[in-house]
């Protein structure tokens, strides 16, 4: 395993895995513009574009949960490599199928394929990267997958241009390529079966019982899985009652594209310098900080009603989300036992995959109900990232004994092993 011996380095192998997600986000063509591709080109409805979206989300929940299993059980560099190149066939696949049924289905395994990637891509990092540089490490790998998105959002427009299979190529080309880089630079990093098991053995944390049963007994972990959830349920809002809200306001679908596109770009432009900030913080105490910005950021949105407010609005919650993706992926790196790290990843991105599924539907019926409206709306989401920043700070001293504990033992069967 390569060593950091100055404090500014990060292995090479980090390296290589942050330049194949720049690479594959950078040809993320394909879900940018899956709706529109769906109602304009193939005749389908805004609700049957939307059930195309959603299955794919489902995909994605069924994706990160067996690529944990994998990423542990058969290692990180074939679950990552199958993930990706199954990824980039069903990508072309779904361009070239036209019947509902099969544009469904496509998409769904699309999602599945695609998923799976992260936790495997997520346990390499953890194997890579010391355990004291992993803020800095997963929020520069953060920088890179948004600098990606921003990269393909800007290219798929003139892509689009040449026809949407256009799109699909382009993208199952550069998951490819990404797959290529890992399989020709990357080695497996998955601790050895005989390391794991003397690190589960000698971590009380860890339990005899193995995959599932081992997570559901966790109650640290789940925990901060049930606080990332309440954010995640928040975050999303910007997705489906954020434009909304604007359109209820008398604002285009076109200023909301300009207000969102300032999330990517705060991301791109200030990351690296938030990294440098984080360098040194402890992340079970940057989460709740992160919540409370992420909230207020949302709860504002109550009081804005035109585009500058918005904007505004916007800025703040991207700051909060800026500081919270990092913390989160070093909390999950530190909470998960050495033989279970892709489980780990795979339960945590689950969170998300639901969080996808329920924030538009919870979102929805606090807007509609009959004392709801905009302002019950965000003010409820100040209210649950408040919730989750009292919890994260009340069970920070918990998580950070777990996380010592676990990175201790794994030093302990290292010195053994020498």
């Amino acid at each position: 395993m390569p060593v950091i011996t100055g404090k500014h380095r990060l292995p090479g192998q980090f390296w290589v895995l942050w330049t194949a997600t720049l690479v594959n986000r950078a040809g993320g063509f394909v879900i940018v513009f899956l709706t529109i591709y769906l109602t304009t080109q193939r005749g389908f409805s805004a609700s049957a574009a939307g059930l195309v979206v959603g299955l794919y989300g489902v995909g994605g929940a069924i994706g990160v949960t067996a690529g944990g299993y994998l990423a542990d059980h058969w290692g990180r560099r074939p679950a990552a490599l199958l993930a990706l190149g199954s990824s980039s066939v069903f990508m072309l696949v779904l361009g070239l199928v036209r019947g509902p049924v099969a544009i469904t289905v496509a998409a769904m395994l699309l999602g599945m394929a695609a998923e799976a990637a992260r936790p495997a891509l997520a346990a390499m990092i953890a194997d890579i990267v010391p355990s004291g540089e992993r803020m800095r490490a997963f929020s520069t790998y953060y920088w890179a997958i948004n600098l990606g998105f921003a990269i393909s959002a800007i290219v798929a427009g003139f892509a689009a241009n040449a026809g949407y299979f256009a799109l699909f190529a382009g993208d199952a080309a550069t998951t490819a390529a990404a797959a290529l880089l890992i399989a020709w630079r990357i080695r497996e990093t998955r601790p050895s079966v005989e390391h794991a098991r003397e690190h589960e053995g000698s971590s009380s944390q860890t339990g005899r019982g193995g995959g599932i049963r081992t997570i559901l007994r966790d109650r640290v972990f789940l925990g901060f899985v049930a606080c990332n959830l309440l954010i995640a349920l928040v975050m999303l809002q910007h997705l489906s009652m954020l434009p909304l809200a604007m359109i209820s306001d008398g604002l285009s679908t076109r200023t909301y594209g300009l207000v969102i596109a300032l999330n990517g770009i705060l991301i791109v432009a200030g990351q690296m310098g938030v990294s440098r900030v984080l360098a040194n913080r402890r992340p079970a105490l940057v989460m709740p900080v992160s919540a409370v910005v992420i909230g207020v950021g949302f709860g504002l949105t109550a009081f804005a009603h035109t585009p500058i407010a918005y904007a505004g609005t916007v800025l703040v919650w991207t700051a909060g989300e800026m500081l919270n993706a990092p913390s989160n992926a070093a909390l999950v790196a530190g909470l998960s036992p050495v033989a279970m790290r892709g489980r780990y990843q795979g339960a945590f991105g689950l969170s998300w995959q639901v969080a996808s599924f329920l924030a538009p539907t919870l979102g929805g019926a606090v807007r509609e109900s009959d004392h709801g409206g905009n302002t019950a709306l965000w003010l409820s989401c100040l209210g649950a990232t408040l919730v989750a920043a009292a919890w994260s700070l009340l069970s920070a001293p918990a998580r950070e004994r777990r996380v010592a504990a676990l990175a201790t033992a794994a030093e302990e069967n290292a010195l053994v092993k020498i």
